[in-house]
């Protein structure tokens, strides 16, 4: 081996020494863990680099990840219904979630992309975050197995935060809550009526209100009922005291 592959070597091992550390992994496969942050756009600049995007890996961590919510709840979480599961992975497995764990580990610094992205602050850009956070997922599946992927999973995205999703039940749609609020409260429940509806049929555009009791507790506009409803139940939470 030439003296500037030995260097090669031994700077990319110091370069993710300390994320390493953090998540209390280190790699076999050094190269694998480079490509959880090679972005396509790297690619772009560096026809010639050793290693592909990491897309293929995003794919797996998603696949992955969804495995390790749905065992997560299904051992902890045994009272909730098939329904709670769905909408509170909805709440914890999504973009924003992701990118502030990515965020908190400092992903970004690692990243490879291109000169343009880093200018438009791509180190930052959610998307990007996520499916580096999710890539990384992979390669610890990889190299360790799905427990280690679990376990870091658990304390670097679940830490705190999935318990109070569940506890004070925000996985839920503003539509649910608020039924469910109302419904507790005064054994019926809330009524969603078409006030306005325009635009040609390809582009229709809905304002829904949401009553109780014949009185107006919000409304919302938007592309679909479905979406309207829930902007009409949103606002309704902020007039909650009215009911």
């Amino acid at each position: 081996m030439q003296y500037w592959e030995k260097f090669s070597k031994k700077n990319m091992e110091n370069k993710y020494l300390t994320l390493e550390n953090i998540i209390g992994t280190i790699f076999k496969d050094r190269a694998l863990l480079e490509n959880v942050f090679v972005h396509r756009s790297y690619l772009n600049e560096h026809k010639r680099f050793h290693l592909q995007s990491n897309e293929k890996l995003e794919f797996l961590g998603d696949s992955v990840l969804s495995l390790i919510t749905s065992v997560y709840l299904f051992r902890e979480y045994t009272y909730l219904k098939e329904g709670d599961y769905t909408e509170i992975k909805s709440g914890i497995v999504n973009t924003k979630s992701l990118a502030e764990a990515a965020e908190k580990l400092n992903l970004g610094k690692y990243l490879l992309i291109s000169k343009g992205e880093d200018k438009g602050k791509g180190r930052m850009n959610t998307n990007i975050l996520a499916d580096c956070f999710e890539a990384l997922i992979a390669g610890i599946f990889l190299d360790k197995g799905f427990e280690k992927a679990y376990d870091f999973v658990l304390g670097h995205l679940f830490k705190n935060k999935l318990e109070y999703i569940i506890n004070t039940k925000s996985y839920l749609s503003a539509k649910s809550r608020l039924q469910e609020n109302i419904q507790a409260r005064y054994k019926t429940l809330p009524v969603y009526k078409v006030l306005v509806e325009k635009g040609p049929a390809h582009q229709r555009i809905f304002t829904v209100g949401v009553f109780f009791k014949d009185k107006k507790l919000g409304e919302g506009t938007a592309t679909s009922k479905k979406e309207a409803e829930e902007k009409a139940a949103e606002l309704a939470f902020e007039n909650k005291n009215a009911l």
